[in-house]
């Protein structure tokens, strides 16, 4: 009798995610069914298992040489197993065929994502962090048998190459790029480096935000943003810089709206929805307020 066929996408990092190795069911509030499989697995470059305990024997204080040979790379190996069982390779086929490496990925590194939030809440480790997939040395999708996927194995799989982020792909590549261009990061680099331009509290908290949003958190990013917008306010008036003063008094308008909504989701509000399109209006704005900042040069803290 033909065995169930399972569909999967599967990733590699060149680090420990953080989760324990192991199967680990996700599922949404309030429905008893899972919506995924998630199958984490430590490797060494060269597909070495037990990578953990390895790691712990180089730690031991044993003498090396004076140049020492590169040190194996950890790897983490996740699998994210659709749970619903397909009965022929021709669904399976289908589904492979129709998969689309900007939508269907995104809904994947959704789920990813939620699992290596929620360990970071679980284990209390503030370096434990999400992934993007332009992180990933591999992404591979295909089917197999229950045990098969479940070990990290496959009756059939290809290699995906990652081309966006999903609804959100067009904008964010956009933004992304005028971002690079901006900021001109490694010439700030060497400049925050060289003490020859400050930082300022609010990009940290604007970074937050931007992320909490990006990955569903939108109370979270409300939140974030109030401190951000507190503090940007201040920190770029402070600066004396005319040519951001139209941007500043923007921002000192958009800061009452969010600072309601971040009040109400502390607050719990009965019948509060949050806005979550002013919210990101909110954000966007001030990142082109950051962004203004440094690209005609840095100031010096």
């Amino acid at each position: 009798m033909p065995q169930p066929i399972f569909v999967f996408v599967q990733l590699e990092f060149p680090w420990i995610l953080g989760p324990v190795d192991g199967r680990y069911l996700v599922r949404s509030p309030g429905d008893p069914e899972p919506e995924s499989v998630v199958v984490f697995e430590s490797l060494e470059s060269g597909g070495d298992r037990s990578v953990r305990g390895s790691i712990a024997r180089r730690l031991s204080g044993a003498t090396v040489e004076p140049e020492p040979d590169p040190a194996p790379v950890p790897t983490s190996r996740v699998t994210i197993i659709d749970p619903v069982p397909l009965s022929a390779e021709v669904q399976a086929r289908s589904w492979l065929e129709d998969l689309d490496s900007s939508k269907d990925l995104h809904g994947h590194l959704e789920t990813l994502n939620r699992v290596l939030h929620l360990h970071r809440l679980a284990s209390a480790d503030p370096y434990s962090h999400e992934v993007s997939p332009a992180q990933a040395l591999v992404i591979r999708a295909g089917w197999g048998e229950g045990e098969q996927v479940a070990s990290g194995r496959w009756l059939h799989a290809r290699e995906i190459r990652w081309r966006g982020a999903g609804r959100t792909a067009p904008a964010r590549r956009a933004g992304r790029r005028g971002r690079s261009a901006a900021l001109r990061p490694q010439e700030r680099l060497a400049a925050l480096l060289g003490a020859r331009t400050a930082s300022l509290l609010c990009e940290e908290l604007t970074l937050r935000a931007r992320l909490d949003l990006e990955e569903g958190r939108p109370r979270h990013a409300a939140i974030e943003l109030d401190r951000a917008l507190q503090a940007a306010v201040p920190e770029l008036r402070s600066e004396g810089r005319q040519d951001l003063a139209v941007r500043i008094a923007e921002l000192e308008q958009l800061a009452g709206p969010v600072a309601a909504q971040a009040a109400a989701c502390l607050s719990r509000a009965e019948g509060f929805e949050l806005d979550a399109d002013a919210i990101a209006h909110a954000l966007s704005r001030l990142e082109a307020a950051l962004r203004a900042r440094t690209a005609t040069g840095f100031s010096v803290g």
